[in-house]
């Protein structure tokens, strides 16, 4: 796993022994940074379910203002502090090391304090357990999202993601292999 593109480009990424996460392939995540091109330079990038931080560090390398990783797993997390180090780009990062659900309450809070949110909002949770529609709701319901932003889910092929949710209407729909991204704005 590396950063494909940027400022910490071919850097290599680590994994957490013994972690049984599937980190977004490079090819996936390539042809999700090639769709997005110009929007993630300057942006609020969150990335929830983070794992090793593998997407949100490219945001970062590409341009992005800040990101925001929120992974349960705390051996993940040390992994995304370590990477972020290894690659340079700690300085515009946060790790959160919770259920996202709290942290996404909790980073309502800081964010309204703060006047921000987020221009994009990815999410990559377990495959199968149904995380996507909740999770994105909680995002929307919690003014998390910048007007006009954007919301991408990574997930199973065989998941079937509505037209909408909470409003947000999708846009987009590509599949790689297994993988099925899924873009609302």
């Amino acid at each position: 796993m590396r950063v494909i593109a940027g400022s910490a480009k071919k850097r290599l990424l680590k994994v957490p022994p013994g972690w049984k996460g599937r980190p977004t392939a490079d090819r996936v995540k390539e042809a999700i940074f090639n769709i997005l091109g110009n929007l993630v330079i300057d942006s609020n990038f969150l990335d929830l379910f983070a794992g090793t931080g593998n997407v949100g560090i490219e945001a970062l390398s590409r341009g992005a203002r800040r990101a925001v990783f929120v992974e349960k797993d705390p051996r993940a997390a040390g992994t995304i502090v370590q990477n972020l180090r290894l690659s340079g780009l700690d300085s515009g990062s946060r790790v959160i090391a919770k259920d996202v659900f709290r942290a996404l309450d909790e980073l309502a809070k800081e964010e309204k304090i703060r006047g921000q949110s987020f221009n994009i909002v990815f999410l990559d949770p377990p495959y199968g357990r149904g995380f996507e529609v909740p999770v994105i709701g909680k995002v929307l319901d919690l003014a998390l999202l910048t007007p006009g932003g954007l919301i991408i889910a990574e997930s199973s092929k065989r998941e079937n993601l509505p037209d909408q949710i909470s409003g947000l209407p999708l846009v987009r729909q590509e599949r790689y292999g297994d993988t099925l991204i899924s873009f609302y704005k």
